[in-house]
């Protein structure tokens, strides 16, 4: 639909689809609706759509999915997390504990994120674990925890969604949703986060292809929603040397089949912290659109993944990298909208 287009516009293609047996699911963006068509599309070429008022194109497409695809979208997508832009103009870095366990904790990883350049704070209240026995995460305390450390810096919040039940509760303090490598085939789940009304960061499952990961962004796409970050964080394969292994060909792979925004998370992809700023570099290269990072103050007393949280030190340096590399592929660092949060 063209920008322009009113809530009666849209509705009056829905209804001449419907009433030709057909079926139209409203995706809506920051800038832009698409209704996509499914039923007998020989049928729906007899019903001039593209003689409605506001109609901007009618495109046949042939991919699997469908709303996700360049093939209907052909310039790459930004999406905006509490103003702060993902996309191809920019290289984001999201950081922070990758597990909230006290308001001190939380706050003291903030604000290292914050001085490293990081625009948007992550952090996980809910912990979806290998084992039944490992820390959960402190679920809806840890959401507040979440919402006060963004009132004391201004940093929006990413944060895992793990039950369809849940995202209602999620959503109302959470600026993104993250859907995480365990869950990116919860189809229920990937349904609700859809019709949220929030951006969605979509981790690939640990064991999937990346038409398998499209077609999860599909879901979540075909439920109304078009503001998804894809974000590669290492797949298992037979290598034990890393925690994961980094498919750094997945981000130009998916770029040229996908209009959305892609990550890379090379603190969960190696498992160490001396990995994480090599992987951050080969990701800036290779034409990343960010990347989510993991950091403590006491990575030693982390309750979850601390042998990959990143300290001070290793923050400044990933910094000072980034900077660089951002210039040297034709980018600008988000640190834009970090220096007006600092200065109030």
């Amino acid at each position: 639909m063209a920008t322009h287009a009113t809530a009666e516009d849209v509705e009056a293609v829905v209804e001449r689809v419907e009433a030709a047996g057909g079926e139209a699911f409203v995706s809506r963006g920051v800038s832009r609706v698409i209704i996509g068509l499914v039923g007998d599309v020989d049928r729906f070429e007899t019903l001039n759509l593209g003689g409605l008022p506001s109609v901007q194109s009618v495109t046949r497409i042939s991919a699997k999915y469908k709303l996700v695809s360049r093939e209907h979208h052909a310039e790459r997508s930004t999406v905006y997390v509490g103003g702060v832009p993902i996309g191809p103009d920019t290289v984001t870095l999201i950081a922070g504990p990758c597990a909230v366990e006290t308001p001190e904790q939380t706050l003291e990883a903030a604000r290292m994120a914050q001085s490293a350049g990081a625009v948007l704070l992550r952090g996980g209240a809910y912990k979806p674990r290998t084992s039944p026995y490992a820390f959960q995460g402190l679920g809806e305390l840890g959401l507040k925890i979440l919402a006060d450390v963004r009132a004391e810096t201004g940093l929006p919040v990413v944060t895992e969604v793990v039950a369809a039940h849940d995202v209602e509760m999620v959503a109302r303090y959470a600026d993104m949703l993250q859907i995480g490598t365990r869950n990116m085939s919860n189809f229920g789940l990937l349904q609700a986060a859809g019709e949220a009304g929030k951006p969605v960061l979509l981790k690939r499952g640990m064991n999937a292809t990346i038409e398998e990961w499209l077609m999860a962004a599909e879901y979540i796409a075909q439920r109304g929603n078009l503001d998804i970050v894809l974000c590669e964080r290492g797949i298992r394969t037979f290598e034990t040397a890393t925690r994961n292994t980094l498919d750094i060909s997945a981000v130009p792979v998916v770029q040229r089949l996908s209009h959305l925004p892609v990550m890379i998370d090379p603190s969960h992809s190696g498992g160490r912290r001396d990995l994480v700023l090599p992987l951050s570099r080969a990701a800036i290269a290779v034409g990343a659109d960010g990347v989510l990072v993991d950091v403590h103050p006491k990575p030693e007393e982390a309750l979850c993944d601390g042998p990959q949280a990143l300290m001070t030190e290793d923050l400044r340096r990933l910094s000072a990298e980034l900077d660089d590399l951002t210039a040297v592929v034709g980018r600008r660092l988000s640190t834009w909208w970090n220096r007006r949060l600092l200065a109030g």
